[in-house]
């Protein structure tokens, strides 16, 4: 994922400095030819329905203005510990910790760039929630 970001230094400090991310050697020319590479952990892509996203807001009590239709989430050791340094940091929260369904304490914040940013805590293993009724793939899933 690629962000594109008016404020860089902003959006490095967020990212490298208050979350932590590494960062990578990466090219760049000269002047404003900037780039910072930064090792988000494994990635995965969750793709919704709009009225999945919807469900989403009302069960983290973010905001009842819809978001952008890129939101990031990040697995984190501690949601907490993490949205207290991301607010220490400037960052303003759109929704606070709240224990999910599925067995995970989100919270989301309005992070640099215009991106949301939701933290995530997986209170149970892959195998553990798998083996509980509503966790499928879409191709389980009766139409």
């Amino acid at each position: 994922m690629i962000i594109e970001a008016d404020d860089f230094d902003e959006a490095v400090r967020f990212y490298r400095d208050v979350l932590g991310m590494p960062e990578q050697p990466a090219f760049a020319t000269e002047g404003d030819d900037r780039v910072s590479i930064l090792h988000a952990g494994i990635a995965t892509i969750e793709l919704a329905t709009t009225t999945h996203v919807r469900n989403i807001d009302a069960l983290e009590r973010a905001s009842s203005t819809p978001g952008p239709t890129l939101r990031i989430a990040l697995e984190v050791d501690d949601t907490e510990k993490t949205l207290r340094s991301a607010n220490e940091s400037g960052a303003e929260t759109l929704a606070p910790p709240v224990r999910t369904p599925f067995q995970t304490i989100n919270a989301r914040v309005q992070g640099p760039a215009g991106y949301q940013v939701t933290f995530f805590q997986e209170l149970e293993a892959l195998e553990e929630r798998t083996s509980r009724e509503g966790f499928t793939t879409d191709d389980e899933r009766p139409r």
